[in-house]
């Protein structure tokens, strides 16, 4: 049959194959052989393994039929392959070749072509016979060829299987290096910012409690009756209640047994006094905002609190109703006489901040005493203004609130003027300020004249997460509420960033002082530049006061009450009014030069768009900038969906690759200052902190006298 006579002529030939690319690796180590050793002893060998070979394809074709001529020898045909006969037949079978290939066609040659090709590549010359081709064998060929079709296909397969593992294996090394490179990045954040972290000294415990490893477990208690019981019994659960409730209001609350202290809509659910509400009413405050209605019960309740919102969002009620609160409770129990005091402390990093929180607490106390009979009484202790007179009321008559700057308290107490004794309730407003290097040791200072457990609250717009993590190792089971992140601007207001050259400030500060009507308050980086604007605005006839550190207290007092009352029209400052200060009705916020920090642009916008108004802060940015603030700034606007000028769209932002691993990590920009636009590793407040420590650091075994230096 033509199927056996197929598959065994196939046979002969895979087997000349093997034999012919055998000898022909043979003759190939042959011919380096005899070029180094120039010994025929492989030849030889070479010439029996032909003759094996030509000896089984004349047994296999002698079975088939076929004959072979001496020609076919392969040794002859080796020695003498340019007879005329192979180089027709050769021709034939190329012209047949290249006729098949220009009909597309993509079948074999047959098995006497096939294998003549293959012979004559390798120097023999078959003769064989055919028979007519039948049906069956047509089909049989068919088949073969279809079961050859069928072994490429899958042969084909391989390939793209194998090719395609390979791919996956590279994408899946390609991710493993990303994920490498993200594990050794959180790393080295993690070491710098514990390494940034231990340059800040531990300002909310005091030296004693520290020597003696003293750790207070449980919260103060206070006299607060807690959430109505129609809270605490809510059908569905107060925990149900509580979550949903701070869904609904984007309240995030961290801590210990926060479930049992919901949200509180309304100022008589919080069981306020019916004066205090009345109060509040006439001020037009009528419901709390977001952050006093968790803040407010959780403070009330004497837990330590870490209070974190947005710049107008109603912080400094938060921090003094609960200290007005404890101060009445300690009244009732035990009146305070002459030399005692106070209850609670409320530090403020400014003096007009201070003066802005006196008012707030003295509006308190002067309410409770015209509808009771208890009279508290409030303080306010800052610099650049007579402290006798300061320490004279507290004296004559004893002291319920002291609003303070930390310098002039630590002098006051390191005196001995004032005693903690009975104090019981301390408040860090700016709390991120406070803790920085500017106040630090002042308010360790402070902490250190505490000899009892006290409630401590710190409250900021701007609260970096290495002060979060160091407050929440210090304080006493501290629940931290945040509305909004930590850091964000406010979105009430619209902030419009140009690019104006340096010399054309001052010119173009005019144009954009039409945006708005006044009144406008204008930020500047350095007091020369504030004094500057303030004489170029009065020369062009604007009503202009100007305030900065430089100033006369009497004078910054003086503009403040000016631009207050509306006899102003511009207020020209640094910095110091832009933490805090509660400026009504405010339209427009220039920002001069853009600050080198990205908090204090923070808080600067924040002087507008308060209390749920809307406002407009025009910032000019130039090529003396600092990339990373700029960088920064581009991210907070892209965060309110804000307007971002092509000049900071061009700008090359590594942090944008990382956005998705930022997002799975629930970590966004630099955990040291809060920036968005840069990570710690390249914060460049880090090296600017270290420098002033370690300019501000004594050698104790160089400096002082004595042996052992200055102990």
């Amino acid at each position: 049959m033509y199927m056996g006579s197929q598959s065994i002529s196939l046979i002969i030939i895979l087997k000349l194959s093997i034999s012919m690319g055998s000898g022909s690796k043979y003759k190939r180590r042959q011919r380096s052989r005899s070029r180094t050793n120039g010994s025929d002893d492989d030849h030889e060998e070479y010439n029996a393994f032909a003759a094996a070979a030509t000896a089984t394809a004349a047994a296999a074709a002698t079975e088939e039929g076929d004959e072979i001529t001496d020609g076919d020898n392969p040794k002859a045909s080796y020695e003498d392959g340019n007879t005329t006969a192979a180089k027709r037949r050769r021709f034939e079978l190329e012209q047949l070749q290249q006729q098949k290939e220009q009909r597309g066609l993509e079948i074999s040659l047959g098995h006497d072509n096939a294998s003549s090709l293959r012979d004559l590549d390798e120097g023999h010359i078959v003769k064989s016979n055919h028979d007519p081709v039948s049906s069956e064998q047509e089909e049989n060929r068919e088949k073969d060829e279809k079961a050859v079709q069928s072994l490429l296909e899958e042969a084909t397969l391989l390939q793209e299987k194998h090719a395609s593992a390979v791919s996956n294996d590279d994408e899946n090394d390609d991710v493993g290096n990303k994920a490498k490179e993200k594990i050794k990045r959180d790393l080295e954040e993690k070491r710098i910012l514990r390494e940034a972290s231990k340059v800040q000294t531990n300002a909310l415990q005091a030296r004693s409690e520290l020597a003696k490893g003293l750790v207070y477990q449980k919260s103060l208690k206070t006299s607060w009756p807690g959430p109505p019981r129609y809270l605490m019994e809510h059908p569905d659960g107060v925990e149900k209640y509580t979550a949903a409730m701070r869904d609904k209001w984007h309240i995030i609350v961290e801590g210990s047994d926060v479930d049992q202290l919901p949200p509180l809509k309304n100022f008589r659910e919080m069981k306020l006094p019916s004066l205090v509400v009345s109060y509040l009413s006439s001020k037009n405050i009528n419901r709390p905002t977001p952050i006093q209605m968790q803040g407010l019960p959780v403070a009330l309740s004497g837990r330590d609190m870490i209070g974190i919102a947005f710049t107008g969002s109603g912080k400094t009620l938060t921090f003094s109703l609960p200290l007005v609160m404890a101060a009445w409770e300690e009244e009732e129990r035990m009146p305070i006489v002459g030399g005692e005091g106070p209850v609670g402390i409320i530090l403020s990093p400014s003096r007009e901040l201070a003066r802005q929180t006196f008012d707030v607490m003295s509006g308190f106390c002067d309410a409770i005493a015209k509808s009771s009979s208890t009279r508290l009484f409030a303080q306010l202790l800052i610099g650049g203004e007579n402290g006798r007179a300061q320490l004279e009321p507290i004296r004559n008559r004893g002291v319920h609130c002291i609003v303070a700057t930390p310098g002039r308290l630590k002098d006051f107490l390191s005196k001995k003027q004032i005693t903690l004794d009975i104090c019981r309730y301390i408040c860090l407003d700016e709390a991120d300020r406070m803790l920085d290097l500017g106040f630090d040791e002042e308010v360790g200072e402070i902490m250190n004249h505490f000899h009892h457990q006290r409630q401590t609250l710190l409250f900021s717009a701007t609260f970096p997460k290495k002060f979060q993590d160091f407050a929440r190792e210090t304080l006493v089971k501290p629940v931290v509420v945040n509305v909004g992140r930590a850091g964000a601007a406010n979105l009430d207001v619209i902030q419009e960033v140009e690019y104006v050259k340096e010399e054309a400030k001052i010119v173009y500060l005019l144009e954009c002082l039409q945006k708005t009507a006044p009144p406008v308050v204008i930020f500047c980086e350095r007091k020369g530049d504030v004094d500057d604007i303030h004489e170029y605005l009065l020369l062009k006839g604007v009503e202009a006061v100007s305030i900065h550190g430089g100033k006369d207290q009497e004078e910054r007092n003086e503009a403040i009450r000016s631009f207050k009352g509306g006899k102003k029209d511009v207020l020209v400052a640094t910095d110091i009014a832009a933490k805090g200060l509660d400026f009504p009705d405010i339209q427009h916020v220039v920002n001069f030069d853009m600050p080198s920090e990205i908090e204090n642009y923070v808080h600067r916008i924040g002087r507008t768009g308060r209390c749920g108004k809307t406002g407009v802060a025009t910032t000019f940015i130039n090529k003396s900038c600092e990339e990373t603030t700029l960088l920064d700034l581009k991210h907070l606007l892209k965060e309110a969906h804000q307007r971002i000028p092509p000049v900071l769209m061009v700008m090359d932002d590594p942090l944008e690759t990382a956005e998705a691993a930022n997002k799975a990590t629930g970590t966004k920009g630099c955990s040291f200052c809060g920036g968005l636009g840069h990570s710690i590793v390249d914060c460049p407040k880090i090296d600017k902190d270290a420098r002033r420590v370690a300019g501000g650091h004594k050698d104790a075994l160089v400096t002082g006298n004595g042996y052992g230096g200055d102990w």
